[in-house]
Parts: structure tokens; C-alpha cells; sequence
């Protein structure tokens, strides 16, 4: 049985997986693992390790026929490059991903955007399995998306398509993206975003949740505190979630995808984080898309392996 080395590098972790390829061409994960990006030390020091990650790999899996990757940044799929990238990890954008790692270990090695190759692994193999097309969107540290059109995912011209984080939303209004604007979603609706909007919030509106103490350190500890009872950290979940359901509504009117698949750890918020996308969707959506099914994805973590795995594969 073939298989390859799949990498999974976003903000927070660098996950890996062994991705097994059986004679009909089925994919299983059979190992996997992760280690720190330690992203805010730097693109050349994220790239270091990944090279030294990929080598022991190799050592541990030595009947591997190549490397498939799933990276944060605006990535070239064509040359494995990576065009650009926000600051959640300075020095990123320009890195040769691919002839870095493929000059380490001498294997073929073919990169995709994680998002991109989150949404390929969704449509094909995921939620989006039994349709013709699919909108995924990735909603965690940052927020981005893909489009997946009869198994081909759409890249644009620049290789921006997706970059779902990056619609404006009135709510964001003042607050900085990653991507140096403002306004944009990602700020109040990604889990690193809404986090930064309520301690600002709490600041602001200090009649506002006065019996806890100081801001919250991430959207976990944000999540807590919403669900036992603090009104602004309640309030900023609901408005969060309402506005990334207007700004999805606003895509599905554009793009008119079958399904809707969203991901990420801000999808596990709870009920009242999903009711608000939904009413955010609702009052937005057009009558053509106003049942389109937006649906929690089927594959978790696996699913930017899988992508990758399936974007080597077809190349």
C-alpha cells in the first residue's frame, strides 16, 4: 500500500498524518501527530522545523512516495511557493516551500492553502461528498474559505479566492484585521478576533460583566465565560456569529454553492453561537439560498490532510 507524508501548517500547530492509499485509491489516516508553529518566531524558523520535522518523518515512513502539504498563506499550487502572508506569522510570504523540503529529503512535494485543501478534503470526502458544489469556510485562529466546483477547487487570480475573513462587516468597524485593514470579519469573527473585540469591549463598556475580573486570554476561556452568564461575552458571541451569518448569506447569493460546510474551533461555540449564524444567514439570504444547508463539517482535523493528500494525487 502506497502512502504519503501529509502536513497540516497553520498559526497554532503544524499537524502531520500518514496517509494511506489503497489500490482503489480510498485515503485513511493511519498515524498523525502535531508539533508548536511557533509561528511569531519568524517564516524561516517555522521553515526550519518543518524541515526537520519532514526529515524524521521520513526516517520513521522511508516507503512514503512524497510530501503533501496544506499551509497557511496565499500559496502558488503551481510551485509550492508561498505568495504571501498575514502577520500571525511574520516573514512567511515569499518561503519556497516546496524545493526547501523536496532539496531535504529529495521526494516530491506539492502545497496547497490549508483552507483550499480543508475544502477539497470536505467536498470530496467530507460533508460536501454528495454535491456538486461546495462552500467551505474555516472559521478558527483566522477565517478562511474555498470554493470546490465539481472537485476543483477555485483558486482566482492571484490565488486568493476564499479569503473569506476579509469581507467587511459595519460590527468590525475600527477594529485591525491580521491582514493590517480594518473591518474586516476575521477581527470580531475568528477565535483569535473575538477574543481581542471583547477584552477592547470590556474596556469600553465596563458596566459590562463588572463582576469578572480583567480580559479573557482566548476564545476558550471567552466561551466559559458566556456560558455562565456574562452579558458581554454572551453579546459578543451572538453578534459575532449573526454577522458571519450575514456575510456568508452574502456569498451564497453570489456563488450559489449546494452546501455550506463551516469548520473550525469556532464552530464548537455551542447554541447560541449557531443560532445567531443562522439568523444572520436567514435575514440575508436571498429566496434561491435562503435552504441551502449549512451544516458542521464531517472530517475535523483530517480534513486539510485529506485535501492535500487528494491535491498530490490528481497532480
Amino acid at each position: 500500500m502506497d502512502s504519503l507524508i501529509a502536513l497540516d501548517i497553520g498559526g497554532t500547530k503544524i499537524g502531520w498524518g500518514i496517509v494511506e492509499i489503497s489500490v482503489h485509491s480510498n485515503l485513511r489516516i493511519s498515524e498523525c501527530g502535531s508539533i508548536p508553529t511557533l509561528a511569531q518566531r519568524g517564516g524561516a524558523d517555522v521553515a526550519q522545523r518543518i524541515c526537520a520535522l519532514v526529515s524524521e518523518l521520513v526516517s520513521q515512513y522511508p516507503h512514503s512516495q512524497g510530501v503533501a502539504i496544506a499551509s497557511a498563506g496565499v500559496v502558488d499550487p503551481r510551485t509550492g511557493v508561498i505568495v504571501s502572508a498575514t502577520n500571525t506569522m511574520p516573514g512567511w510570504g515569499s518561503t519556497e516551500l516546496a524545493d526547501l523540503i523536496s532539496k531535504n529529503v529529495h521526494l516530491t512535494v506539492r502545497v496547497l492553502n490549508d483552507v483550499h485543501a480543508h475544502g477539497l478534503g470536505e467536498a470530496r470526502l467530507g460533508a460536501g461528498r454528495d454535491h456538486n458544489s461546495t462552500l467551505s469556510i474555516a472559521v478558527g485562529t483566522g477565517i478562511g474559505g474555498a470554493l470546490v466546483n465539481n472537485g476543483n477547487v477555485y483558486y482566482g487570480s492571484h490565488f486568493l479566492a476564499g479569503h473569506v475573513g476579509h469581507i467587511h462587516h459595519h460590527f468590525a468597524q475600527g477594529q485591525q484585521c491580521s491582514c493590517g485593514r480594518s473591518g474586516h470579519i476575521e477581527a470580531i469573527c475568528s477565535g483569535s478576533g473575538i477574543t481581542t473585540w471583547y477584552n477592547a469591549r470590556l474596556e469600553e463598556e465596563h458596566n459590562y460583566d463588572a463582576s469578572w475580573e480583567g480580559p479573557v486570554a482566548n476564545g476558550r476561556e471567552l466561551q466559559e465565560r458566556a456560558d455562565a452568564g456574562a452579558p458581554l461575552a454572551k453579546k459578543c458571541f451572538v453578534e459575532s456569529g449573526f454577522a458571519l451569518g450575514e456575510a456568508i448569506a452574502s456569498l451564497a447569493n453570489s456563488l450559489d454553492p449546494a452546501i455550506i460546510v463551516l469548520s473550525g474551533s469556532m464552530t464548537r461555540s455551542g447554541q447560541l453561537w449557531w443560532d445567531a449564524v443562522r439568523g444572520g444567514y436567514d435575514g440575508c439570504a436571498m429566496d434561491g439560498v435562503a435552504n441551502t444547508p449549512v451544516v458542521h463539517g464531517d472530517l475535523g482535523d483530517d480534513a486539510p490532510l485529506l485535501g492535500a493528500a487528494l491535491n498530490f494525487l490528481r497532480r
